[in-house]
């Protein structure tokens, strides 16, 4: 794991006015803390400003999250979750504190022979880059309360970090018929396309055959996507259409409707280009829309939903009279070493 960077302190606390101290897993019997989604006339802007009257009007709820990769202090960072409905959608506002915008997603780098590497973590063994990846953040919530763990464990529920050969364990549910919604914000394959990456999660054990992510899934899609840039003869298949390097002014991934094919003659040994051609996903998948932005270390992300969709993999928000317990987590510059709560929140509506 490479080395933390300090943090700076900057003027965050402002965004904190609400509390949200979390209970210990023995507390269990306390009743969670909550964000309340208001009720709202007109929808936010998904810019990742958060500069809207509706955010202004909503009351934020406090986070903590500790023992993430790259996070100083400890591993930790705070932040708030504000929450909106808007007709027949539910908005969400999430900040948190990152002293590092972290976008190189394991790059091409051209050589002084003029071969092309990709930058890889040296300390990685197998999905567990910490080094050359993009800064995330996680929603998981239970479909129909199915998680019966859920409110006193939160993401503890689905954890198991002792299970080799993953360097950080995997992801499932303990029972069959207990399901989780994800809301997967990545902030270089999904955030320039304006979408979250909507995920769910099963009992489904680890197989390094037919389950390599274990419970871990992705909810079904028509089209769209992110996929990785093969290189081809040596040299990466594809570029975008400026010709810049990710270094030097271009962007650490391809538009699929932007790509043309590589030319080696627009660079020169240190230029770092993008590894991954992105779309939006079309279908199932695809129906979390997002704005988001970092600013002096501060990232801004909303969020937006349909109430009720059609999915089955979906949490759906159909009784406005029920709290909906949810975790968060977020990364830095890291693939699965996350910062998380130690307990999960629960989202009401406003009456």
């Amino acid at each position: 794991m490479i080395a933390n960077p300090k943090r700076k302190t900057m003027a965050f606390s402002a965004l904190l006015v609400a509390s949200g101290a979390f209970c210990a897993p023995a507390l269990a019997s306390r009743a969670l803390e909550t964000v309340t989604a208001i009720a709202f006339d007109t929808a936010p802007t998904l810019d990742g400003v958060a500069d809207d009257a509706v955010w202004a009007a909503a009351a934020p709820a406090k986070l903590h999250f500790k023992k993430g990769a790259n996070f100083g202090d400890k591993g930790s960072t705070d932040g708030t979750i504000r929450a909106a409905r808007v007709g027949d959608e539910l908005f969400l506002l999430l900040q948190y504190e990152d002293p590092t915008h972290s976008e190189r997603r394991s790059p091409y780098v051209k050589q002084a022979d003029g071969s092309w590497k990709k930058l890889k973590d040296p300390e990685d063994v197998g999905g567990d880059n910490n080094s050359f990846y993009e800064d995330k953040a996680a929603l998981i919530w239970p479909i129909d309360n199915s998680i019966p763990d859920f409110e006193a464990d939160g993401c503890f529920a689905a954890c198991h970090d002792d299970e080799p050969p993953k360097p950080y364990g995997n992801k499932y549910t303990e029972n069959e018929g207990e399901r989780g919604d994800m809301w997967h914000i990545k902030s270089v394959r999904t955030g320039p396309v304006g979408q979250v990456d909507d995920q769910w999660l099963d009992h489904t054990r680890f197989d390094p055959e037919t389950a390599k992510n274990a419970g871990r899934k992705s909810d079904a899609k028509t089209g769209g996507g992110y996929t990785d840039i093969e290189l081809v003869e040596g040299m990466p298949e594809f570029m975008a259409s400026d010709g810049k390097a990710a270094n030097k002014g271009g962007a650490y991934w391809v538009m699929a409707d932007d790509k043309v094919p590589f030319d080696e003659s627009r660079f020169e040994p240190g230029d770092e280009v993008a590894s991954i051609m992105i779309a939006p996903f079309e279908g199932d998948r695809g129906d979390i829309a997002l704005g988001l932005s970092w600013n002096d270390g501060v990232w801004t992300m909303e969020m937006r939903r349909k109430l009720v969709t059609s999915s089955e993999t979906d949490v759906q928000f159909e009784d406005l009279t029920a709290a909906y317990p949810f975790g968060v987590s977020v990364f830095d510059n890291a693939q699965v070493r996350h910062a998380f709560m130690q307990k999960p929140i629960a989202l009401v509506f406003e009456e």
